[in-house]
């Protein structure tokens, strides 16, 4: 039996943003001039796959993105989304059960301090879910805290750039229907979730939420509402603390606890090194902040001290 030529190189080639849609004005790829791909197309068999919602282990109808199409890809098999494995956590209770989310309560309860709860507030999917932080702030409520600070992130990026007034809306609505909660600053993600060492960007966020540093506001609407008045969409809203009717502030201070509900490692890991890490070297922060618990709602790096 004659050798057999053993089969060539194969390239797996991933085009971020390309995929197949019906010709439209919106379509930029049915759009473009494409000879390359349409040759191979012409020459070759193919087939298609589909990138979102159950498909790739997220709820149905959620979008897909990047980091969820590389890793179906890389495994070969569905690989569940944490959106999707929260989402049932938090149906079958086993949430509520969690017992890092415990030790926070527990820690604060003993020291009298505040939780805060940090993280990305729209329904995108990506990095977050809405959903998660009101479940946050019925764990809360239910073990009878009286001290808890939301942290705002707008979003604007995998959600409409004005999409953040009516998640706020839909925020402040659960904390008065669980009695529990209030908006402590709100920063857009352009700061709070930077992933390529531009620190002062961090640093702009993590001033507002420690020191209670930069612009201030009566409210989150308010906050946003103004930038909105000057063309200033929900991801480059800068970090604003919001100061109640009698003027005080909330801060995150030695002896509060704080989880963060993002998900997604890349845009959460600088933030949280700079809360937690004694050889932080981002910017010189202006507090220390011992016996500070911080839990987070995934792995975001190994060594961070959460």
């Amino acid at each position: 039996m004659p050798p057999t030529r053993p089969p060539g190189p194969v390239v797996l080639a991933i085009l971020d943003g390309w995929g197949i849609a019906a010709p439209g004005p919106g379509n930029a790829v049915a759009a473009a001039h494409t000879p390359v791909i349409d040759r191979l197309l012409a020459a070759y068999p193919h087939a298609t796959l589909r990138c979102a919602g159950e498909d790739v282990g997220l709820p149905p109808g959620q979008m897909g993105n990047s980091e969820v199409g590389h890793l179906n890809l890389g495994a070969g098999f569905v690989v569940y989304q944490w959106l999707t494995r929260l989402d049932r956590a938090i149906a079958d209770g086993s949430f509520f059960r969690n017992e890092t989310f415990h030790a926070a309560i527990n820690h604060v309860r003993a020291t009298g301090g505040t939780l805060h709860l940090l993280g990305l507030v729209s329904d995108g999917g990506v990095h977050s879910h809405i959903d998660h932080l009101i479940a946050l702030l019925r764990f809360a409520g239910q073990a009878g805290l009286a001290r808890v600070a939301v942290h705002a992130f707008t979003d604007g990026r995998d959600t409409s750039p004005t999409s953040g007034l009516g998640f706020i809306a839909t925020l402040e609505q659960a904390m008065s229907d669980l009695g529990v909660g209030h908006i402590a600053t709100v920063s857009g993600r352009y700061y709070a979730m930077d992933r390529d060492h531009r620190w002062d960007r961090v640093q702009r966020a993590y001033d507002a939420m420690v020191s209670g540093q930069g612009d201030h506001a009566p409210s989150a609407t308010a906050a946003i509402q103004r930038n909105y008045d000057q063309a200033i969409t929900d991801e480059f809203l800068p970090p604003t603390v919001i100061a109640g009717s009698d003027g005080e502030t909330t801060v995150i201070q030695p002896g509060d606890a704080v989880i963060f509900f993002n998900f997604r490692a890349d845009r959460a890991r600088q933030l949280t090194a700079a809360l937690t890490s004694r050889e932080f070297t981002g910017f010189a922060r202006a507090a220390a902040l011992p016996n500070l618990y911080v839990a987070t709602m995934a792995r975001y790096e190994a060594g961070l001290p959460v």
